[in-house]
């Protein structure tokens, strides 16, 4: 046979291999924002010929070149072969402890750092899977030996006077034709999966059993194990009709400040292997089986073959199978997946597809990163004596109804600032030798002079900023108080004023400060009514100072009819100003123009920030307005927007002069 490869395959090896060194160079360009990429490893294990199937002239189709690669017979060209380049090869020799040591082994220690690992045992029906991932008891598998590491790893890390308390806890699935069921409690029915805010998957009501050492995992596990749904076919006497994940949680809690907390999650999966029905004979509840089998299969290579080729669109939700692995397959998982392939020429179909999976598998980029989250250290509340707690802090430990019996001390004084944030009414239960160890400090801190009880939970420039923010807090209070006060006498004077002075105040005084918030209606407007004689001697009157009302006739066409228009009267009202007045109130708005700054303009109606600055910088450029008009020639404002200035402002400014006028 050939060693070459066709042009055609090393084109899509080539292109395969192209695009996936894309995606590193984009992955590295945020590794600033995003976690650094983790490609998913790849390990093939060819099993050897099982008794009873291998004929004297059997060849296997399948071949081992070294530790890393191996090939195929190409079935379009007998003369030639199809390599394949993996993380690892294990050849029909190899033992259960040398796939442990070389692939999952070195994974392990992730979980102490709060990231997931995930372990996914792959390939058709009969391939070695079961046994790769449990073994038996003389040649134990990847699950018993992972498990016995990592307790004595969680047991030597979180051992007393470590940094950081450590306890494992396990829970144990099946996917069976596409249902969850717990296999440590059968009577929980189908189990739904959800995904929480951070994008983890979860699976609400499943079992979680702590285990402390090897001992317990086998308690629960074997049990479990004899759940999980088998059975007989042609090519196997046991075959998995379910996939099976056990999933084992280290949650770690640090000993002391800042009291961080990571959790680590690893994933040990054991796949069912697709199946030929033709050869495996399945009918009736087997052949339902074998096609929930398949098609979850089929959806866990379409996901795979997305990731490959960078779709937008990865099908997760397609199967219950691809959205637990959503996690291991392009999340933030260490992923290791280890085809299991078989060597007799009967298998030679499934084998390639099983290569061919693996090949795209390896271009999987996963991001893991770390579980960590901050936890506030809550101090439960402790009984302390009398000694050791304040006068103040005592009368408060007595309760209400001590004080109702009578106690002849005086009443204490307020307390202070720094005695406000006392933590002695809070701590810790903790040892007791401790404990005591805290409170002879705190005496010692105390008979040295310092104010008040002092904060031992506080770092002490943290407590003197917190006492000087709270003095100036109790002076701002203080001051309010006064001004309260001083509105208060104002408002008493002011009420012994005349009645009808009372009635010419402005509305907008100032009010005291009010306890509680009271809502004041308005005034409602009063119309008075002038008698006619009075209203003829205002208008007779030389007085300028009165402006009255005078009713004017006017006569308004109507048209009732297109034909004959018709006259109606109509009474309307008009006020009447002096030309005087009006006269004095322009002075006093073109003054203003001329000699106020931009705060004194901005007092005027319809002047806002942007013209009081366009007035100011034409009066520095051109010089003083001769008339208010000039507003409108230097391009200020516009005719219109000229007479409603006027219209707001000339009688407002026109009466407060004359009021200020004789005063």
């Amino acid at each position: 046979m050939g060693s070459g490869i066709p042009s055609e395959r090393r084109r899509c090896e080539m292109a395969a291999v192209t695009s996936g060194a894309g995606r590193c160079r984009l992955s590295k360009v945020g590794a600033g924002r995003r976690p650094p990429p983790a490609r998913v490893r790849v390990a093939v294990r060819l099993r050897p010929f099982v008794d009873g199937t291998a004929g004297a002239d059997d060849t296997p189709c399948v071949r081992g070149l070294d530790s890393c690669s191996l090939e195929i017979a190409n079935w379009r060209n007998h003369q030639e072969t199809l390599k394949y380049q993996f993380d690892a090869f294990y050849g029909e020799r190899s033992s259960q402890q040398d796939v442990y040591a070389g692939s999952v082994q070195p994974i392990l220690r992730h979980l102490l750092e709060g990231q997931n690992a995930s372990v996914l045992a792959y390939g058709p029906t009969g391939a070695g899977k079961t046994h790769t991932m449990l073994g038996s008891p003389e040649q134990p598998g990847v699950i018993p030996r992972a498990l016995m590491d990592l307790l004595q790893l969680t047991r030597e890390e979180g051992a007393e006077g470590r940094h950081w308390a450590l306890s494992v806890t396990m829970s144990y699935l099946e996917i069976y034709q596409e249902k969850v069921l717990d296999l440590l409690d059968p009577a929980s029915g189908d189990l739904v999966i959800r995904e929480d805010c951070r994008g983890n998957i979860l699976i609400p009501g499943l079992s979680h059993k702590p285990i402390t050492s090897f001992a317990d995992f086998e308690r629960h596990f074997l049990p479990a194990s004899r759940n999980r749904t088998v059975g007989a076919t042609r090519l196997n006497q046991r075959s998995s009709r379910s996939h099976a994940v056990l999933l084992v949680k280290v949650d770690q809690r640090e000993r002391l400040a800042p009291f961080r907390q990571r959790e680590g999650k690893l994933y040990l999966i054991d796949l069912a292997g697709s199946e030929d029905n033709r050869r495996t004979g399945n009918k009736g509840l087997r052949l339902k089986e074998s096609g929930a089998i398949n098609t979850s299969l089929f959806v866990l290579g379409k996901v795979v073959d997305a990731l490959h080729q960078g779709l937008p669109r990865v099908p997760y939700r397609d199967s219950k199978l691809t959205r637990l692995l959503q996690d291991s397959l392009g999340g933030s998982a260490h992923s290791i997946l280890i085809a299991n392939v078989a060597p007799e020429p009967c298998f030679y179909l499934d084998t390639l597809s099983a290569l061919n999976f693996a090949a795209r598998s390896k271009e999987v980029i996963n991001r893991p990163f770390t579980n960590e989250s901050l936890q506030l250290h809550v101090l439960a509340p402790v009984k302390l004596s009398q000694k050791e707690l304040g006068p103040s802090e005592a009368k408060k430990a007595r309760g209400p109804e001590e004080e109702k019996t009578g106690n002849p001390e005086s009443p204490a004084p307020p307390a202070s600032a720094s005695q406000k944030f006392s933590p002695l009414q809070k701590l810790s239960s903790m040892d007791p030798a401790m404990l005591e160890r805290l409170l002879s400090l705190d005496r010692l801190l105390g008979s040295q002079g310092t104010q008040g009880t002092p904060l031992l939970s506080t770092p002490r420039r943290e407590r003197m900023v917190l006492m000087k923010t709270v003095e100036e807090k109790d002076l701002e209070i203080e001051r309010l108080k006064m001004k309260q006060k001083e509105l208060e006498a104002k408002v008493l004077a002011q009420e012994a004023v005349d009645p009808t002075e009372r009635e010419n105040c402005s509305p907008t005084m100032l009010l005291p400060l009010a306890r509680r918030r009271v809502t004041v209606a308005k005034p409602l407007k009063k119309a008075v009514v002038i008698p006619l004689q009075l209203i003829q001697e205002q208008a007779a009157s030389p007085n300028p100072d009165i402006h009255i009302l005078k009713k004017n006739r006017k006569r308004k066409l109507e048209h009732l009819d297109a034909s004959e228009p018709q006259e109606k009267a109509e009474d309307c009202w008009e006020l009447q100003v002096s030309s005087g007045l009006l006269a004095h109130g322009r002075q006093k708005i073109l003054q203003l123009l001329n000699e106020g700054s931009a705060r004194d303009l901005r007092s005027l109606q319809r002047i806002g920030q942007k013209k009081a600055q366009l007035i100011v910088g034409c009066r520095e450029l051109h010089g003083p307005f001769s008339q208010v008009e000039d507003l409108e020639r230097v391009k200020v404002m516009s005719g219109k927007q000229l007479e409603s200035f006027l219209k707001a402002n000339i009688l407002g400014l026109a009466a407060a002069g004359q009021r200020c006028g004789p005063s």
